[in-house]
């Protein structure tokens, strides 16, 4: 059986139509400031792919490059004056931050209602309560194409490799609310093969090459590969061998083109959710 691949890129495409067009309808556009601190070089792609997506779905956009150097009143002080900008609806502080920033300080000094990322603590827990405001990029991403597909992990048994704060915690939750039987995987956990391999819906995200082979994967499943890696002859891949996990399961995404582009596009559906809340316009 040949699996079905789910395409992200066309899908984000599509999704970045969609916000474009609630973009045009709001009293003036939104409004996003990236922040970058240090020269990370994975960091800079990403920041300046945002800057683009921004001007595909008619944002107005800021980008603050920063050196290593900065301190934590500078940063601090920027993120608070971004805070108080009517203009600015949503910030986003590239992570990681270079070493004697403190992550979570930063993050916590970030406007809930302007935290895009999903990681403020209070975005957190309205996200664990089932009353997000915004939905986590990369699991959000996930559940689009999910939805976009016609796969409803309502009853379905959903395996989540890995437990980030960025995608599988809050990948867990999202199918939780979502009525799927959710069991999380880690580095300790003890029988991951059998686990993984009885998932109706199987979402990798480690960052380890070749993790998730064949007997792996269920007949039939649907395989959600989030990472992102470099293989040894320098290849971008995911945690999926994907030639042999696409034999056995119905939908798979592939790497690159697959969650990431998804996430990226939930990025610019989170800032024009931010835009309408501070423009008073209702979803």
């Amino acid at each position: 059986m040949a699996a079905t691949l789910i395409d992200g890129k066309a899908l984000a495409a599509k999704l970045k139509q969609e916000v474009r067009a609630g973009a045009e309808a709001l009293p003036r556009k939104p409004g996003l400031a990236v922040i970058l601190v240090g020269d990370n070089p994975a960091s800079r792609v990403y920041v300046t792919s945002k800057r683009k997506d921004c001007e595909e779905c008619g944002f107005y956009s800021e980008e603050y490059a920063l050196p290593a150097s900065t301190s934590r009143k500078e940063l601090l002080d920027l993120v608070a004056g971004l805070n108080g900008r009517t203009d600015i609806d949503g910030i986003l502080v590239q992570l990681p931050l270079p070493r004697g920033l403190d992550e979570r300080e930063v993050l916590l000094a970030i406007d809930p209602a302007k935290d895009v990322d999903c990681f403020h603590p209070y975005n957190v827990g309205q996200l664990t309560i089932g009353a997000p405001l915004f939905q986590p990029c990369t699991p959000g991403g996930v559940m689009e194409m999910l939805q976009e597909y016609g796969i409803d992990p309502a009853g379905k048994r959903c395996v989540v490799l890995g437990r980030s704060n960025i995608v599988g915690k809050p990948m867990a939750l999202l199918l939780l609310h979502a009525h799927g039987t959710v069991v999380m995987c880690h580095s300790k956990t003890p029988d991951l093969k059998e686990l993984a391999a009885s998932a109706d819906i199987l979402v990798s995200a480690v960052g380890k090459t070749g993790l998730v082979t064949a007997d792996m994967v269920k007949e039939g499943a649907v395989v959600i590969d989030v990472a992102m890696n470099r293989n040894e002859a320098g290849k971008l891949c995911g945690d999926v061998c994907f030639a042999e996990a696409a034999e056995k399961a119905a939908y798979i995404t592939p790497v690159p083109g697959g969650v990431g582009p998804m996430t990226r596009a939930m990025l610019m559906k989170n800032t024009l959710t931010a835009a309408k809340l501070h423009q008073g316009v209702k979803s």
